[in-house]
């Protein structure tokens, strides 16, 4: 009777050791090399804006410029043109019914997209690979602004023929109002409490509303022509 061989429990012996092998590697991130140009800059980056400027490496989306990358918070205060400016397309998407986007708005969580076109449509697109997920009526007219309330717990939309709508964050309607004599709206801004928001439009007002009765509180007069964009202050002021 021929004896075994041993190539079989060899091979069984490497597979075992390279899997165990494998499993003591832990995937993780080196903070060294950026730690160290961190340490190298900040003796040459002074309080002078000029020599911050210049002395700011310009990293371009490439591999070549990895070894040149430093920690985040290096370039928080002033970052360079390249990190500003984005350099390079991702992705191209298009919905079924190719009307011009007015206005758009990223959902809290960051995780889809919410776009409102001209036929006065919500398109909800996921934020990873932007496939649609969800197209819905919203206006009867075409989109001019959305805003999201500081809590996160409701979102403002306004078209162009004088309309504010409040939404869920499951995007199903809350409450209309018709306002602004019908003319466009052409922004909206929540005050730092969510107790109130202020719209503008092409009637050359401001207007502040309560945001628990839905009532307007005041109307702000004195632009000689449309009011495109209004922003509430962050201490309290219009």
């Amino acid at each position: 009777m021929a004896r075994p061989s041993s190539q079989g429990d060899d091979n069984d012996g490497q597979k075992a050791a390279e899997a165990e092998e494998r499993n003591l590697k832990r995937k993780c991130i080196d903070y060294h090399a950026p730690a160290v140009i961190d340490l190298e800059s900040r003796l040459y980056r002074k309080a002078c804006r000029t020599s911050h400027v210049r002395d700011a490496p310009f990293l371009q989306p490439h591999s070549s410029y990895i070894p040149l990358l430093g920690l985040p918070i290096m370039d928080a205060a002033s970052p360079p043109a390249s990190m500003a400016y984005l350099t390079y397309m991702a992705h191209v998407t298009r919905a079924k019914n190719s009307q011009p986007v007015m206005s758009l708005s990223w959902t809290p969580g960051g995780r889809r997209l919410l776009t409102g076109n001209q036929e006065g449509e919500f398109t909800l697109w996921d934020g990873i690979n932007f496939s649609f997920e969800l197209i819905m009526s919203a206006h009867d007219n075409s989109f001019r602004c959305m805003a999201w309330s500081h809590n996160n717990n409701y979102l403002l939309t306004s078209d162009a023929g004088g309309n504010i709508k409040y939404w869920s964050p499951s995007i199903a309607p809350v409450q209309s109002i018709d306002t602004h004599n019908g003319q466009p709206i052409h922004g909206l801004t929540c005050s730092p409490s969510d107790t109130k928001f202020a719209s503008c439009g092409d009637d050359a007002t401001v207007r502040v509303w309560d945001w628990a009765t839905r009532t307007e509180e005041r109307v702000l007069e004195g632009h000689g022509w449309d009011v495109k964009a209004v922003t509430w202050h962050p201490r309290g002021l219009a």
